[in-house]
Order: C-alpha cells, then structure tokens, then sequence
C-alpha cells in the first residue's frame, strides 16, 4: 500500500510539472490579459466612472518620494483620478533583509533621481520611528482631506521633501493617537494586502500593478492605448529613460579597462533571466569581460516566497521581457534539481568557455520554452544545445565531489554579494559601481561610456 501511494505521488507530481508550463503560458498570455482589460473598461464605461488610480505611499519609502514629484504632472497629462493610501508598515515575509533592502533602496533612489532630474537628499535620513510617525500622521490628515477636495500634490511634496531632508515637519503631533486615522491606516494597509500586493510607491489601475517610476511607462501606454491623455496629439512615453537608449548608441572607444562586468545570478529567478540577456548585451556592445555568479535561490536556502509576491514577480517580469523583446512566460520552475542540475554543469561550461552560452540557454528554457531541466530528456537538450558533450556532462551530475563544488562556491558567491551590499538578483558589479535589479543596467552602461570617454581624451 505504500509503495503505492509513493508511486501515485510521483505520477501526480509528475503529471503537474508537465501541465504548469502551459498554466502559467496561458495565464501570461497577451490575449487573456487583453479580456481582462476589456472587461475592466467595459465596466467603467457602463458604470460612467472616471480612469481611476489608487497609489500607495510611505512617508520613510524613498521611491514614494520619487513619485509624488511628478505626480500632477501626470494629472496634468491623463484624465485620471488620483486617490492616495498612506501606510507604514511592511510585511515582513516579503523582506527577507529588510535592513539591506532600504540601504539599497536610498542609493538606488539616488540613481533614479539624477535620471530624472528629481530632488533628493545626498544622504539617507535618520530612520526615527517619531518622525516617520509624524510623517505618516501628516500624510493621513491630508488624505482624509483629499477625499473631498482631490489630492494636494504640492503639500504632498512638502511633507515628503520634510522628512526626506530633515526638517522641521508641518504637524505637531508626535504619534498616531488619533483613533480615526490610525484606522484609516491599518485600513489602507490591509487594503493593499488584499488587492494584492506587499510594496509602496505602487500604483493599482484597473486590475494592474505599476511600481513608482520604473513602471510608469507600462501605465502611459495603457492610458495612450484607451486614448486617456488630454492632448489629442501627446500620446508620449515620458518614464522610460532606463531601457529607451540602452546599447543604441556608438562605442566612443575600444575598452581599454581592466574592469568587468559581474552578474550575481539566480537560474530560478525571473528577473535574472532579464538581466542576464541585457547583461551579455551590454557586454558585448562594449566589447567587456563578464563573468556569471550563480547562487542558490532564496526559497533553496529556507527563505520564504510569497504567493502574493511570486504572482506579482511572474506578471512583472512579461510585460518587462516583452518591453525588452526577451521571451519569458512558458514557465517550466526548476526548483530543486533543475537549480541543482543547472549549477553542477556550469563548472564543465566554464572549462569549456561556453558558461555564457550554457547558462542563457538555460535561461531560455526554463522560462521561454518549457523545458523541464530536472529530466534527463529536457537537460540533454540544454546541454548539447550550448556543445556540451551529453555522456560526460551525465557522469559530472553522479560525483559526489562536483555536487559537494559548487554548493561551495555558490555559497562563497552570495557571501560576496552581501559583502558589496546586496542581497538578491541579478546583482550588477562594474568596478565600485553595484546595482541591484535589471532596471538599473542602463546606469552601468552611462558609468562605462564615461571611462571610454576619459580614456579616448587621456589618449
């Protein structure tokens, strides 16, 4: 009896990692999210109500302060309705190394400002629970007050801008002693973990999630494409100065530089399968040295995924790969000994010099072309694909030496990671310079045509 609930286990778990890539095909297909947004506008047309837009801030979330600078402007730009939700708290499983995430978050935010001409401080504030009380209970007045008379992005700003550079902020009040609003936030928090999502800076339209501005672009073409700007002709793309220009643009100069591209990288993780390709790209187009540093995803090393958190990833990562041109969504996970398989070979790839090729291939499969990788029919064709030999690479997956590597020298891979300051993929290194997500690839390439530049006027 055992033995055959073991063997009707294995044929059920079997029977679903056949079927999830065509699931999750279908579920990040175009036209089944074009029903959706059908059926969204439809009921706002019948229901006679305006584009309306929730967003979500955080007195103490530096992307929020990024976004309430161009926020009427956007109103200026769209016949939309802006309500604000302020809250406070995050949920702590959607943060495994929360400290790490907002020291990143102020460097990142520096970057993003700089690039947009936005205001920002050139350090990071104390992160004082009485003053991100005071912030918050400031936000909360004015919300309440937004209800009635529209959102004040001016005062919004200020508040904001208060507590960003440290001064003096507009409400006396010290803490959320006020029943109503501290309702009002709990209510706001509780709000944005049911529609769906964990982050602040976010922006929830008809269905859809967009994070400050790194996603505003996907919110303008959507708002373009239901012809909801003011102008008749200024149906533009404002936010997209992160990938518009990314390797369009001549090398000024051959590289002479002893530096290199690194790229701390997960086979599981969907944003590294973006930024590995644009990676490999940008290497290429400056004729630069790249090396690849898998580590061990978060979920193999005991660190929780949230559902929630996973979902919004996965549709994320489709609009960002089409955006890209880069094929993503027929998911085949290689959790376990897909990562395991993965991971046991690149050592072989790397003695032969094709660990790019294997690995992108790899890439491609696990998420374009559902390609089971745990399966020895689906690694054989991974394997010959990137001019591996298939018998040699089998005898490497049964020695017990090749699997003790590269735990080794994956875990030494996410300690160097941490010790730059970054926690999670894909991490970029370029010199001094560290970044962390496939959004930023673009700042790495500005810092590159700069050291070109200076070398071409040295010459």
């Amino acid at each position: 009896m055992k033995n055959r609930q073991i063997k009707n286990s294995l044929i059920k778990n079997s029977l679903i990692k056949n079927i999830q890539p065509y699931a999750a095909k279908i579920i990040s297909s175009t036209a089944l999210l074009n029903l959706k947004r059908y059926l969204f506008e439809s009921k706002r047309r019948v229901l006679r109500q305006p584009h309306k837009i929730d967003v979500y801030l955080r007195i103490n979330d530096p992307y929020s302060y990024l976004l309430v600078q161009i926020l009427a402007d956007f109103e200026q730009r769209f016949k939309v309705s802006i309500q604000f939700k302020t809250i406070m708290q995050l949920q702590d499983d959607m943060y495994p190394e929360v400290g790490m995430w907002h020291d990143n978050g102020f460097i990142d935010a520096t970057h993003l400002a700089q690039l947009y001409g936005l205001k920002f401080p050139a350090q990071s504030p104390d992160n004082n629970l009485m003053r991100v009380q005071q912030g918050t209970h400031s936000l909360l007045r004015l919300e309440s007050l937004s209800l009635e008379e529209g959102c004040d992005w001016q005062q919004i700003n200020s508040i904001f801008a208060q507590y960003w550079f440290q001064q003096g902020l507009s409400s006396n009040d010290i803490s959320l002693t006020d029943s109503m609003l501290v309702d009002q936030l709990i209510n706001n928090e509780q709000d944005l973990a049911k529609q769906g999502h964990y982050m602040s800076a976010m922006l929830h339209y008809a269905g859809e999630w967009y994070w400050g501005l790194d996603r505003l672009d996907h919110l303008e073409k959507r708002l373009n494409g239901l012809n909801a700007h003011h102008e008749a002709n200024s149906a533009e793309v404002l936010f997209n100065k992160t990938y518009a220009d990314f390797c369009r643009q001549p090398r000024i100069a051959a590289s002479q530089t002893d530096k290199k591209l690194v790229v701390f990288f997960s086979i599981r993780s969907p944003y590294s399968h973006l930024g590995l390709q644009q990676a490999i790209k940008l290497a290429q187009h400056y004729q630069l040295a790249l090396e690849i540093k898998p580590i061990l995803p978060m979920i193999m090393r005991g660190l929780p995924v949230p559902k929630t958190k996973k979902m919004y990833i996965f549709h994320d990562t489709k609009r960002e790969a089409e955006k890209l041109g880069i094929d993503y969504g027929f998911v085949a996970d290689p959790l376990g000994q897909g990562v395991e398989n993965c991971y046991l070979l690149f050592s072989y790839a790397q003695s032969l010099g094709c660990e790019q090729q294997f690995v992108l291939n790899y890439a491609k499969a696990v998420n374009a072309q559902g390609i089971r990788s745990e399966t020895d029919a689906g690694l054989k064709v991974i394997v010959q694909r990137s001019g591996m030999d298939w018998d040699y690479a089998k005898s490497i997956l049964q020695n017990p030496e090749a699997d003790k590597e590269w735990r080794q020298w994956a875990e030494s891979n996410r300690l160097e990671m941490l010790a730059l300051g970054s926690w999670g993929v894909p991490t970029f290194q370029y010199g001094d310079l560290v970044l962390w997500g496939q959004d930023r690839i673009g700042i790495i390439e500005s810092v590159i045509r700069q050291d070109q530049l200076l070398f071409l006027r040295a010459g």
